[in-house]
């Protein structure tokens, strides 16, 4: 689904930061200033969401994960909702230091949490001291609310989608420095150099962000869903083939069954002469 111009300009895409506070580096997306705020141009915004959300689709087609990062409160709910709808990771609490470029660690923590629920489930919290039930419930509260959307990822995501990549800036370091693209909602304050997939938009909005995700999730839904077509039409190609070229073993009883009824052919001619 194409994000229209008026989609942007209703949800407030356009609006910039005060211009004293603006990064030279986005001139190129600023449309014009108004009132000591800087106006963004949503004719490039809309093209940019239509490159990031090609990209994205390419990358869910292919089966890998996208993790979203938001830990601003505008964006949190937002990226949450989005992110579970696709069955995507996403962090919107805390970005713990070294969550991709420590991620071995990261991967213990999580497995620790697995490790608290078996306890609780096969008897053996029941076994413990009161005080000791209470750090463990606390701990396993803490590893929940900060690593809890990521328990499904095992390995380093293949991209990272980033609201606000000022405020997001380790997660983008971490990002460049294992090479994993970046998409990125960026604001006329903040650093467009470090990010693949520039998006210029209000970044400080719950209505922009919103609008902006759902482009993006969409498009990852459809490659989704492409995948599992192909997926299908592959098991049903693969099925179809191992039906008409039988196995070496059925292959072998009907040559011994035809066999006999050769010969038994053969015999009844002779006789026949």
């Amino acid at each position: 689904m194409r994000t229209t111009f008026d989609q942007l300009l209703e949800a407030g895409c356009h609006f910039g930061h005060l211009k004293r506070k603006w990064n030279p580096a986005m001139a190129p997306y600023i449309y014009m200033e108004r009132n000591g705020i800087h106006i963004i141009d949503l004719n490039k915004t809309a093209v940019k969401i239509d490159e990031a959300a090609e990209a994205l689709k390419a990358i869910a087609k292919s089966g890998r994960k996208i993790l979203f990062v938001s830990t601003k409160k505008q964006g949190q709910e937002v990226v949450a909702q989005k992110a579970q709808e696709i069955a995507m990771p996403y962090i919107t609490e805390r970005w713990a230091g070294g969550m991709l470029t420590n991620f071995p660690t990261i991967r213990k923590a999580v497995k620790k949490m697995g490790t608290i629920d078996k306890m609780m489930s096969d008897g053996t919290f029941d076994n413990i001291s009161k005080r000791e039930k209470l750090q463990i419930t606390r701990q396993r509260q803490k590893l929940e609310k900060n690593l809890g959307s990521i328990s499904d990822l095992t390995r380093l995501p293949s991209a990272v989608f980033v609201v606000d990549v000022m405020k997001e800036h380790i997660a983008v370091a971490e990002a460049n420095r294992l090479g994993i693209p970046v998409f990125g909602i960026v604001d006329t304050n903040s650093n467009p150099n470090d990010i693949d997939f520039v998006i210029p938009a209000n970044d400080d909005a719950t209505k922009s962000i919103e609008v902006i995700l759902t482009a993006v999730c969409e498009a990852i839904k459809e490659g989704l869903e492409e995948r599992k077509v192909e997926k299908a039409d592959e098991e049903a190609a693969a099925a179809q083939a191992a039906g008409e070229a039988p196995a070496p073993k059925e292959r072998r009883q009907r040559v011994r069954k035809a066999a006999p009824k050769a010969e038994a052919e053969k015999v009844a001619e002779a006789v026949a002469e």
